[in-house]
């Protein structure tokens, strides 16, 4: 018998690693991206009828569509009063700019106060 710790009778036991037998999570193995991540941006339509993938894929990658869009959305209202305008190919109103102009204002006057 062999003197190594690998007491098999099939196999050469010179050709077993450690890393033959590792199992991994989802999320755990380094050389495997993220899902939907893994591919060349703007690749194919995430969301296209005629895909051959699974509902539960297809439901996946619709709500990550969905969550994404929404937090871009969310982040640009809460910055920028004109940008639901400026989104749908509008000028914004008087209202709005007027909005920005003194949101600006406030920020100019809190960075002369090193407060921001």
């Amino acid at each position: 018998m062999s003197s190594g710790a690998m007491m098999s009778n099939v196999g050469n036991p010179q050709v077993y690693n450690d890393d033959d037998q590792r199992t991994y999570k989802r999320g755990e193995d380094p050389s495997i991206p993220p899902r939907y991540e893994a591919g060349q941006e703007n690749s194919h339509d995430l969301l296209d009828s005629k895909d051959q993938r699974s509902l539960s894929n297809r439901l996946d990658a619709a709500v990550k569509a969905e969550n994404d869009e929404g937090e871009r959305v969310q982040h640009a209202r809460s910055t920028d009063p004109r940008a639901p305008a400026e989104w749908h190919g509008n000028e914004p109103s008087r209202g709005a700019q007027i909005d920005a102009e003194l949101k600006e204002d406030d920020e100019e006057t809190l960075r002369r106060k090193g407060i921001a």
